[in-house]
Order: C-alpha cells, then structure tokens, then sequence
C-alpha cells in the first residue's frame, strides 16, 4: 500500500531563510511520529528524478508499512517548462499540499492567477490542503475609500487564503512558524486525516475488485497488460538574457555610440535594446515624441543628461561601419558617463542586480553622494510614464520579479517600422525586424548578417519556404522567448521553421505543445480527426526532431486500434519499415492478449453463461 502527495509552491520567506532552512515537508517528514525513515533514506538520488527534474521526491514508511511517496515543487514555471508531466503527477495524487508565505504577496497573486486554474482542470476528486507559512511582517491596512478595493497591504491576508481555498474546495490552515506544534499536531494532524481516507478509500476499491474476481469460478478473462510508459520530454532551459546581454559585448550591429563631454568614445550600443527598456531613449532616439509621453520627469531627464552630437566626425569615431553610421550621442553628466559602461551593463542584463550595480558605481566614484546621484538617474531612465517613484525600493522590486523585462518591451517593435534596419520578404509582403535582436538570439542570423552573405549588405532579404505567419511566429520567439501557436499544424510548421534556423528551444517548446495535444484528446476525437499522424512522424523524422519522433511512435502504438484502421497507416510498412516494425513490436494491446480474448469469448458462447467482464 502507498500514499502519493504531491506539495506544490514556496513558503520560505525572505525575511528569515536563515533561521528556518528546511521547507514545511522536509520538517514533517522529519518530526512526524507516524513516519519513519532516517536522514539519508528520505532524500532519493537524482537518478530516480531525472524525468521530473524540478521536483524533490521523497520516500518514507508511514503508519508501520505504508509507502510514503512525496513529490515536493517549489517552482511554481514547471507548468510552463514541463506541464505536461506535471499534469500527470497531479492527476496520480492522492493528497496536494499548495503552501506560500503570508509575506509574498506579489507571488501568491501569481500563483492564483496563472496557475490554480491549470491545477483546478487537473484535480480528479483529490483533497487538498492550503497552507499559509509565515508571520506577517510589516502589514499595512488596506484602503477604505469607495474609489479603491483592492489591498493596498504587502502580505497575504487570511481572507484571501479563505477564499483560495473555496475555490478549490480545499483546507485552509495558517502556520505561523515550523514548530512541532504547528507541524505536528496541526499540520501534520490535517494531513494524517486525509492519509488515513485515501488508505481506506483504496482498501475499498480492493475489496470490491476482489469480490468481483471471486463472484465467477468458470475460466478468468484475459489481464491486459498496461501499453509501455510514454517517453517524457524535458523542456530546454531558457537563454535568453544571455543572449541579449552577450549583445553588449559582441559589437555587433551597433547604431548608437556614447561619448563623454570631451567627445571621447565611451561605449557602443543599440536601440533597440535600450528603447525597449526606456521611455528615455524612446524620445532621444524619436520613437515617441513629447506630446506622446506627456511626462515633464522624463522629458527633463533625456534633455539634461544627453544631446545627439550632428557633426560629421567625432575623434575617436570608427570610419569603417557599414550602411548609415551610429548615431553619436553626448552624455553631459561626467559622473553619469564614468559609469556609463556599468549601466548599460545592468540593463543589458535585465536581471535589476541593484546591489550589484551600486557596488560597481561605489568603486568608481568612492562618495557616497555621487553615488545616490548615479543611481537616481538610473531610476529616471527606467521610469514608467506617469508613475512616481515606481522603483522606489529596488530590493524587493528585484526580489519579486528576477527575471528579464525585455520580453514583453520588445513585443512593442515586434513587426514594426520603428528602428528597423532589416525588411523580410516573405509571400508577397513585407516584415520589418531588427538585426541586433537576430543577431542575439539566432546564431544562423548572426552568421548571415555578418558574414560573407548577400544579407550582410542588403536591406531587403527574401524569405522562401515559410509562410508569413508562421515567419512572424518565428519571430515572435526570438523577441519575447515565448510563442502560441494556433493548433497542431502550425505548431509543425514553427518547429520546421525553428530547424531551418537551428533554435532548439524554440524546437522543443513546438515539441511539448504538439505532444500535449495530442496527449489531451480523447480516444474518439483521436478515431475522427483529420490529422495524419503518420505524415507528422515522417515531418519529424526528417526535420531532426528526434524526440517528437521516438514519442509519436510509441503514440502510435498505445493508440493502435486506432490508427490502425486509417489509410495512412499502410505508409508506415511502404516507407518507414522499421519504424512499423517497432510499433508491431510495442503495440497496444497485444496480438496474444486479442489472441485469448477471443477464445474466453468463445468459451462464454459455447457454454452459453454471462460474462461478468464482457
């Protein structure tokens, strides 16, 4: 007999990660009374994770003899990098555990929105329990005028953990430290409960199998084995700040060059990069006038910290830059431009390492209010229009959101005129795009752009062999790391797409989409749908994808009296011979298994009695 829980979210808490290093699991698991299981024991090895990488697994005895199994996810992205095994988990569950900290609003917010409506379509009947961790630090009261309903307040109110937990018909608890109190008599109290329902609810369902075996003494039907597990897929970690930060260094496509107040050449740059960060640079570089900001703050600080220098030549300035010349920019404040190259560095990098910034401003200009000045100017730059003092605390600015901010700026150029140095022709039409964004993240762009290539030279680039939307699709990606395609179709047709220009990840990702598809369909959509599986094999076969392939065999042969019956199936001995040898091999059921369920139906006819199975 065994348990399964699956514990989903994080509750540690900034503000003492010191004095609590172990999560709420780790501790039950490790005070309980019913669970036995030393240190060492309870942790398995990476190995036996390997399929499910994000998750922590754990293994215990509970009450005596009962196998414990506890898969434990902090991270809340495995639905974005791997749902599709997580579904799966969660749909084996018998027990799920959601906990966050009353102190993380912002990523409570997060989990509600984004990610309970995807677990509330995976539940199947399972208990779960929400666990709020944490005392509440620093809470402020919400606003009380009619204008105004939401909560101001920076922490998770019981209120709203109630009212969670009714919209998964879940227990609600509130854990104020990880203690043996709140461990063991109240947690772990809830969590033995529903233990001890799934034990007896499984003790159940034995019972009545058994019976049921027990009710007929003639022959026993056939057992059909279970069809082989489906390979799973890992999701390629995302590089994409990386390749953007990496553009400040590779000196490529530049368009923007930065100098002192005694026109000396500082660093080079792009526009791209920096307008999708700044409203700044949008007017310096007249992507948005004025009238279209409407913001004194940020007019003022474009005028008082840079000029665009309009002579011909500048000293020190590159004489040999193809196609139309950087721009030469001036910037008037002399502390400003000493740090100029560590500014640009952390909004390449767009990771908000403020700490890191200012220690790298301290260095250089030693006193203390230079460096308050710098890095307020920094603030100005990345100033929303309209908004007052929206990175006032940059700490937990940082700490709430890590990852890079140009993915949804970029979408703002993203089949646009505005600072376009290179037009696709695909279909008849035209696309406008940005060599320095390629050139970051497709290296067959960055070779093609500065190699010995027509393109390296030409404005207007013919594309052949994809159609526009998928093209845009395609760059849609490589814009903002994320891409939607439409159906299974298109989903082929970007992967194609994303092998032509040699981007795995964008590869895998059309892998996962088109697995889950099909995975999600049921047995009849699969019998009457217009999709040629078989034709989607060969597309993937010869396209490289390797994974899609190995899984879309095994998919075939699970579904194989389905597939079986379709025209398209006799390609599968014509061309792919091995392939169809394979799926003989592995099929699902198997010819003994329809071998004996004919003779037991034989046997019924002839000795004319009813078949409790059939």
């Amino acid at each position: 007999r065994s348990i399964h829980i699956v514990a989903l979210g994080n509750e540690g808490d900034s503000f003492h990660q010191d004095s609590r290093p172990s999560g709420l699991i780790r501790t039950y698991l490790g005070r309980s009374p019913l669970v036995s299981g030393d240190e060492s024991s309870l942790l398995l090895s990476a190995t036996s994770t390997v399929a499910r990488p994000v998750f922590t697994e754990y293994q215990a005895s509970a009450f005596g003899n009962v196998k414990l199994v506890v898969h434990d996810c902090p991270v809340w992205d495995i639905f974005d990098s791997d749902w599709y095994s997580s579904r799966n988990l969660i749909g084996g569950a018998d027990i799920i555990v959601i906990k966050y900290n009353v102190n993380d609003k912002f990523s409570f917010h997060e989990v509600k929105d984004n990610y309970i409506p995807v677990i509330k379509r995976a539940l199947n009947s399972v208990p779960v329990i929400i666990a709020a961790v944490g005392t509440r630090q620093n809470e402020e009261l919400p606003c009380t005028c009619p204008l105004c309903t939401s909560d101001r307040g920076s922490c998770v109110s019981t209120t709203e953990g109630i009212q969670l937990a009714k919209e998964l018909g879940a227990t609600y608890l509130e854990l104020h430290s990880l203690d043996d109190f709140y461990i063991g008599k109240y947690f772990g109290g809830v969590l033995e409960y529903f233990m001890i329902q799934a034990l007896n609810q499984k003790t159940s369902e034995k019972m009545k199998k058994r019976k049921m075996s027990n009710s007929f003494h003639g022959i026993r039907p056939p057992q059909l084995e279970q069809p082989e597990k489906m390979p799973v897929l890992k999701a390629e970690a995302s590089h994409y700040n990386s390749d953007l930060h990496n553009l400040l260094f590779c000196c490529q496509c530049v368009d923007v060059v930065f100098y002192n107040p005694d026109l000396k050449e500082v660093v080079e740059a792009h526009k791209i990069v920096l307008c999708a960060v700044s409203h700044v640079f949008m007017l310096l570089f007249n992507v948005k006038s004025p009238a279209d900001i409407q913001d004194s703050s940020i007019i003022r600080t474009a005028q008082d910290l840079f000029a665009i220098n309009r002579e011909a030549v500048c000293p020190g300035a590159s004489q040999d830059s193809p196609g139309n010349p950087p721009l030469r920019v001036i910037v008037k404040d002399a502390l400003f431009c000493s740090c100029l190259s560590d500014i640009l560095r952390f909004i390449y990098s767009g990771a908000f390492q403020w700490e890191e910034l200012e220690e790298d401003i301290r260095k250089k200009l030693k006193d203390s209010g230079d460096v308050s000045n710098v890095i307020e100017k920094v603030k100005c730059i990345l100033k929303t229009p309209g908004k007052i003092n929206c990175l006032r605390n940059c700490k937990t600015y940082q700490a709430r959101k890590p990852l890079w901010f140009y993915n949804t700026s970029l979408k703002f150029f993203l089949n646009k005129p505005m600072l376009a140095d290179v037009v696709f022709e695909i279909q008849g039409t035209t696309v406008p795009a940005h060599r320095a964004i390629l050139v970051a993240r497709c290296e067959v762009m960055a070779a093609m752009f500065n190699g010995n290539y027509m393109e390296a030279k030409s404005v207007l680039i013919p594309v052949y062999g994809v159609s526009k939307e998928t093209f845009l699709s395609f760059l849609e990606y490589l814009y903002t790391d994320s891409c939607c395609p439409a159906g299974i179709f298109q989903a082929m047709c970007l992967l194609i797409c994303a092998e032509m220009y040699q981007v795995s990840r964008l590869q895998h990702i059309c892998e996962l989409f088109i697995i889950t598809q099909l995975q999600s369909m049921p047995s009849r959509e699969l019998a009457s749908m217009n999709l040629d599986i078989v034709d989607l094999l060969k597309k993937a076969k010869f396209h490289h994808s390797d994974c899609l392939s190995t899984w879309l065999l095994h998919f075939i042969a699970t579904n194989y009296l389905i597939f079986s019956q379709k025209p398209e199936f006799q390609d599968l001995s014509e061309i792919l011979v091995e392939e169809r040898s394979f799926v003989e091999k592995h099929r699902w059921p198997s010819n003994l298994y329809l071998k004996q369920l004919a003779e037991y139906r034989k046997y019924i006819h002839s000795r004319k009695c009813r078949c409790l199975v059939m």
